[in-house]
Formats: C-alpha cells, structure tokens, sequence
C-alpha cells in the first residue's frame, strides 16, 4: 500500500534543508535519497496510489518494472552527486537538485498525463537554477535559452494532453495510438530527449552549468524522456531512425569541440540515441536494453561530468587548448574518469559494455542490419573522442596555459569519495550484469560476454585508438565555435528583442504616458471643476466664479477647492447616468 509519492521525500527535503543548521546541511542532502531508496525497496509492482479530480481520477504513483529501473538509478546518482557536491555551500543549489530529482522520480512513476505535466513543468523549472547558479553572462543567456526552450516543450505537451484527453476522455498514460495529439506529445517528448534539430539547447546549457549542477543535468531531464518514450510509444518506427541519427550526429560533432564538458554534452545525445532507437525498436529486447542503458548511462555519464567539473574546479579552465600535463597533479581523478570512458566505450567488464551491446542485439534480431552498423559506428567516435581525445588533451597533451601549479586547487575529498562510488557501480555492473539484468522489466535472454561480442569490442577499440594516434594533430582542441541548429534561435535574437521587447516596451510607455495624463487631467477636474474652468478659461480675460483674466495670478485652486461631498455626487451622478444608459439599451 502506497501512502503517498516519492517525490514527496525529495519536495520535503527541500523545505527542511533551508530550515537546517548551514553545518549539517550537506549531511542531511544524503540522507533524503537514502529514504527514498528505502521507499522503493519497500513497494511492489502493481501498487499504485491515486486520488479523484474533477471527473477524473489521478493515478498519482503507478509502479512497475519499468517505473522501478528508473526509479533506482534516480535515487542512487542523487545520492553520489550528493556526496560529490558535498563542499558546496550554496543551499538553493541543494534545493534545486531535490527538487529536480524528486520531479524526475514524479514523471517516472506517474500514472497519468495530468501528473505528468505537473512533474514535468516542475523539472524545467528547478533544473533551470543548477545552470543559472554559475552567475557567469554565459550561464545567464544560456539558461534562459533552455528555459524557453523546455516551456515551448511544455505547452506543446499541455496542448497534446489536452486534445487527447478530448478525443478519448481518458487521461491515462499509456502506450499511444497515431494522431495529431499522439504526434504533439511525441515532440514535447523529443525536446527533452534532445533529438535534432530539438537538440541544441543541451549542448548550449550543460557546459554552462555549475561543477555540481552538471552531474544532475546529465542524468535527469533526457532519461526521464526516455522513459515516456518507452511508455508511450514503443515500437513506433519513426524513432528507429531518430535514434541513429542522433548516435551519429553527436559523435561527428564531438570532434568540433573544444570545451571538454561540451564534448560530453554532444556524447549525451549519441548515447541517448541508442535509447531512443531501442524504443523504436520496440521488442521486449529492445526495452530491456533501453532500461540497462539508461542505468549504466547515467552512471558513467554522471563519472564523466564528474572528472570534467573536477578538472574544471581545479584550474579554472574547460576547454582542451588550454589544458594539458594534469597527470602528474590528479592522476586520481584521472583513473576515475577512465573507468567512465572505458564504460560509455563499452570495453569488456566496465557497465556500457553490458547494456548498450543489448540494443544492437535486439536491432540484429529485428533484421536492422543497417541500424547495426550505425551504431557500431558510433561506438568508434564515442570512444575516440571520450575514452581518448578528451582525457589525453587533458591529462598528458602539452601543458596550454598552465604556468605553475600554483594555478591549480585542492580538490575536496567528496569529490574523490563520490567519483570513487560511481566507478565502482559502473565496475561492479559490468563485472556481474545480472545485478541489473535481474530488475529490468522482462526476463532476460542475453549473454554480453560471448566470443564473438568481446572479439568485436575489442577490434573496434584497438582500431580506432591506432586511427586517433595516426590523427591526433588533427583532432587536437581548436579555439572555434560550431554552429547548431541554436544558430536558427540565438542569430535574431537581438533582432527579436527589439520587435518584440523594446517596440513593444516603447509602446505601452507612450501608451501609459497618454493614459496617466488623461487620469490626472479626470482628478483634476473632478476635485474641483469650478477652479479648473476658472483657471483655464480666466486667462481669455473672461469671468467664471468671480474671477477674471487680470487677477488670475491671484487666483490660488486650494482655496477654492470643491467640498468632498459635491465631488462623491457628481461621481454618482455620473454612475447613475451610466447605469440608466445601460438599462434603455436592454
């Protein structure tokens, strides 16, 4: 029995981390997952929570298979980015990421599309503060950007929701049929879910956020998108090819980047896109391998933004032209950051190699031979640029900038302890698979580690790390800007902003100028019509009250003043005219 949601604990937590003492604050962050990994555990398929509305009735939390994978990995990369962030000071960061993680776990185990948009709406607004919190003219416009973007998102949702609810009379979300109100929630979902040209705003904003910010951007607002794919429209062909593009879209302009946690944004919609492919795939195969790779992803990517933020945190520096030579001054941090390179590269034994493998398995039994090759494809650019070009321009590529390692900060140990965890989980997962193979949604039927996959894996990254040493003069970082399709958006903004902002804001001041004169000019007259007239007609040298052109400059209206009362009747007579005007016209 289901008392009330889970992303209640996280709401909660927010409220009471900002009543807490500043001292145990980042303590007391932890302990708000860990209650929530105990809700979880303590539930079971098939529980459900729900409440009446209007003539409707809101099902509220709805568990299940598929809700609970995503459900724990939520809990669990809240937890270690807890730890992670642990020296942040910033509480309304703490309180956004609550907020953020708790409207994910909302969107995952809603049962309806009411409760959905809610949490959704709620998502894009809490997550908005972890890239504004940066305070840097980048972060502002950038933030700015995602947030029109995702309340584009939003009302394109709401507009979907609510012509399905119209032809159906039923607010459950579930698996959708065709039509124009299926295909309009289709795009709110591929917003989040950053499939172009609905891509760009995650590879503007990511980067921008803040060291700890990041790591909860990297793994809510796209997954929490994969899921409603998975729930709403699995099997849909469409996403099929969606999905490919977007694995090799990201990877082609992964090796245009220069910024290291740009370079990893881009990998986010690669790696997404296998997701997206599977649930177009649509097999009880295909869903467990979007499940696994979900998992593992927002694991390894939350490592992978972890090391960057790291590295960013110590020298004040992000892009690979002006780093270099860092081995020698964390190489703890660079072990760590590998164990997620060789994860997100799928090399034997590391997690990604158990769970993305699955979704090219099910595309090879679906006869998707075509879909195969492009996704191994993909994993050759995933690993040249992440398990290679970054952490060699990085960590071993000639020092840039750095002058001494004076320029270089201390790095908190929470930072190591929560990079540590993670990488233990993506080891662990990809050493003994069953531990997640056994919480995906459908038994499973499917063994990683065969002859032929690990000959495969093993060619594909002996092949591409010989092309990138032959290459890597030309893959080396470069101090240029890549358009995306942001250009469309960001190239008349100032125009925009004029038409639409100071037009407009120049408008209504004019407007409102004519409108206070008339209201004064109303005051005026109506305190004290005789003194008015007499003011103004005086000066034509005729008499009105007693007083005339040559002694207007005598003339003082406070004395004159009309008394209150003869005021409050002429407003009456006026209202009674008014009113008498209305009745002759009905």
């Amino acid at each position: 029995m289901i008392n009330f949601p889970p992303a209640v604990i996280f709401f909660v937590g927010a409220i009471l981390l900002l009543l807490l003492p500043l001292r145990i604050r980042p303590a007391a962050f932890l302990v708000f997952p860990a209650v929530a990994f105990w809700w979880l555990l303590s539930v079971n398929a098939g529980d459900s929570l729900s409440m009446p509305f209007l003539n409707y009735t809101l099902v509220i939390t709805r568990i299940d298979e598929l809700s609970l994978v995503f459900g724990y990995v939520f809990v669990l990369v809240t937890f270690l980015g807890g730890i992670y962030g642990y020296h942040v000071k910033d509480t309304t960061q703490k309180v956004a990421s609550l907020l953020y993680a708790g409207s994910g776990l909302g969107v995952v185990f809603a049962g309806d599309l009411f409760t959905l948009v809610i949490f959704w709406e709620i998502m894009a607004i809490s997550s908005v503060y972890l890239i504004w919190a940066r305070r840097t003219q980048q972060s502002r416009s950038a933030g700015m950007r995602y947030l029109m973007v995702h309340i584009f998102g939003g009302s394109v949702l709401i507009a979907g929701v609510l012509m399905h609810i119209t032809q159906t009379g039923s607010i459950e979300f579930n698996h959708m049929d065709a039509g124009i109100a299926s295909y309009l929630i289709l795009i709110a979902f591929c917003i989040n879910a950053a499939v172009p040209p609905l891509h760009a705003w995650l590879a503007d904003a990511y980067p921008e956020g803040t060291v700890y910010g990041s790591v909860f951007l990297s793994a809510f607002t796209t997954k929490t998108a994969v899921y409603a794919l998975a729930r709403g429209f699995a099997g849909w062909e469409i996403l099929i090819w969606a999905g490919v593009i977007m694995a090799i879209y990201g990877v082609i302009y992964a090796v245009l980047e220069n910024d290291t946690r740009r370079l990893l944004a881009y990998h986010i919609i690669s790696q997404v896109g296998y997701m997206v492919a599977g649930v177009g795939i649509g097999t009880m195969v295909a869903i467990n391998g979007v499940s696994a790779h979900a998992f593992t992803h927002i694991l390894y990517k939350g490592l992978l933004f972890m090391g960057a933020g790291a590295v960013l945190y110590a020298t004040g520096r992000s892009k690979l032209s002006e780093l270099g030579g860092l081995a020698k001054f964390m190489p703890g941090i660079l072990i760590l950051y590998m164990v997620g390179a060789f994860s997100i590269s799928g090399v034997p034994l590391f997690s990604g190699f158990v769970s993305k493998s699955m979704i090219i398995y099910a595309a090879g039994l679906s006869g998707l031979g075509l879909v195969v090759l492009f996704l191994n494809l993909a994993s050759v650019g995933t690993f040249l640029h992440t398990g290679l070009k970054l952490p060699y321009f990085t960590w071993f590529g000639k020092p840039q900038s750095l002058e001494n390692t004076t320029e270089i900060s201390r790095i908190p140990p929470g930072m190591y302890i929560g990079m540590g965890l993670t990488a233990i989980l993506c080891i662990v997962i990809g050493v003994y698979p069953s531990l997640l193979y056994n919480i995906l949604p459908y038994p499973v039927d499917y063994n990683p580690y065969t002859a032929n996959h690990i000959v495969e894996a093993v060619q594909i990254l002996v092949f591409t790390g010989i092309g990138f040493f032959l290459l890597i003069d030309l893959l080396k970082g470069k101090n240029t800007i890549s358009l995306d399709t942001d250009w469309f958006y960001r190239r008349p903004a100032k125009l925009a902003y004029k038409v639409f902002v100071v037009s407009v804001n120049s408008f209504f001041g004019w407007l409102e100028s004519i409108v206070l004169k008339m209201v004064q000019l109303v005051l005026k007259v109506g305190t004290n019509p005789v003194g008015y007239l007499s003011d103004t007609i005086g000066s034509a040298g005729k008499r009105v009250g007693g007083v005339t052109g040559k002694d207007h400059a005598d003339y003082d209206p406070d004395k004159q003043r009309m008394p209150l009362e003869f005021m409050g009747l002429l407003v009456l007579l006026v209202f009674v005219g008014l009113l008498a005007w209305s009745l002759f016209q009905l």
